[in-house]
């Protein structure tokens, strides 16, 4: 397959919540235009869809994108020219849960967050969504607070009940995060954590990668490649860190990684759709205008896979068969220092699509148009 059919069989997964007002602990600031509905966060995952062509999906956060009738939005999503991609649960944000969900010492607390679960299998099968994400933010403070190990028991208990409820086409994605908003202990803090769940579970059951999920200087390729051989990756959550689960762009920190992790999937010839292999993004565009930058993201991970798709396998793994590592080296870096855009450009003008998806935006109106239409209500996002 040639480089342009590659990155023209591209998907990149937009976050429905990345479209609204989201901020830190100290201050969201709100922004003009902002959805205030699933429904208008559909019509702004479209615009990105049809400006890139490789963005025909869009996920859902419940009980964010909580609505009367799933299958009426999802038709709604289809009109569109989108369809509506995974369902990410939410256990993390009602005062019952302050000392856990699925691992809280209570028993009835672990079946409110257990019954959420379950809701959010009921959504996929009205939506047609293949995926369940599943983020917990339980964890401890301090030393003694409860026994680490039967948390882990906890854990696998609802993860055991929420994989028995899954349909035969339906997957379940457990991602890990090494810290925050617990300080001492995160029930599921590593890949390695996470990869011995999903094992004793099933194949349905995969790893998420969330790229700022990590530890500062950790290898992600490595963790990349591991799962890969191992056939247990499922997703990632692209966003940039500079410290810790910052979320901005993806690409905007560090594209030099993101490339790397982009020649481990070519390698694997896990780029292609059927592979299963669901790249999303997860940002919070804080200060910059959502819709731009969720375009400039989307441009960021075609820039990184071209460059990936570039490098010359035959002469990188002659190079490492005769143990040369500077040519070994220079072929990754040949192809990560050549400037894709004009090859991007080309791409876009062969599928019909304006060449600067960052220019037609601008060009197209539509900011001022939901400025001036998207008036009263309540902006979709959370307070501070």
């Amino acid at each position: 397959m040639s480089v342009k059919d590659a990155l023209r069989e591209q998907r990149i997964e937009t976050p429905s919540w990345a479209y609204g007002n989201s901020g830190t602990r100290f201050k969201v600031f709100a922004q003009q235009g902002v959805p205030r509905t699933p429904y208008e966060k559909i019509d702004d995952a479209a615009v990105v869809h049809r400006l890139t062509g490789v963005a025909p999906t869009v996920a859902l956060h419940i009980p964010w994108d909580k609505v009367d009738d799933y299958g009426k939005l999802a038709e709604y999503a289809r009109d569109r020219g989108v369809a509506l991609g995974a369902i990410n649960s939410n256990v993390f944000q009602d005062d019952d849960y302050k000392l856990g969900s699925v691992c809280h010492p209570d028993a009835a607390v672990r079946r409110k967050a257990l019954g959420h679960l379950l809701e959010c299998v009921d959504i996929m099968d009205a939506t047609g969504s293949r995926d369940l994400k599943l983020w917990f933010a339980d964890g401890l403070n301090y030393p003694g607070q409860d026994n680490i190990r039967e948390r882990q028991d906890r854990l696998a208990e609802a993860l055991r009940e929420t994989y028995s409820r899954l349909g035969a086409d339906q997957r379940m994605l457990l991602e890990y995060k090494l810290f925050e908003p617990a300080f001492y202990v995160t029930d599921v803090p590593d890949w390695g954590t996470a990869f011995a769940h999903c094992q004793q579970l099933g194949d349905r059951a995969q790893v998420v990668i969330d790229t700022g999920h990590h530890a500062p200087g950790t290898n992600i390729e490595f963790i990349v490649s591991f799962l890969l051989r191992a056939g247990k990756l499922g997703a990632f959550d692209f966003n940039s860190r500079f410290y810790a689960d910052d979320d901005l762009m993806v690409g905007a920190a560090d594209p030099f990684q993101l490339f790397r992790i982009m020649h481990e999937i070519v390698l694997a010839d896990a780029l292609k759709p059927a592979a299963g292999i669901a790249f999303m993004l997860d940002q919070c565009h804080n200060l910059e205008p959502k819709i731009p930058a969720i375009i400039r993201s989307v441009l960021n991970v075609q820039e990184a896979t071209a460059k990936a798709l570039l490098v010359d396998q035959e002469a990188l793994s002659a190079a490492q068969q005769a143990g040369d590592v500077l040519e070994a080296n220079a072929a990754l870096m040949d192809a990560y220092n050549t400037d894709v855009r004009p090859l991007l450009r080309e791409l876009r003008e062969d599928m019909g699509l304006d060449p600067d998806p960052m220019a037609a935006y601008r060009r197209s109106g539509y900011a001022e148009q939901i400025v001036r239409e998207r008036v009263g209500g309540e902006a979709a996002g959370w307070g501070a």
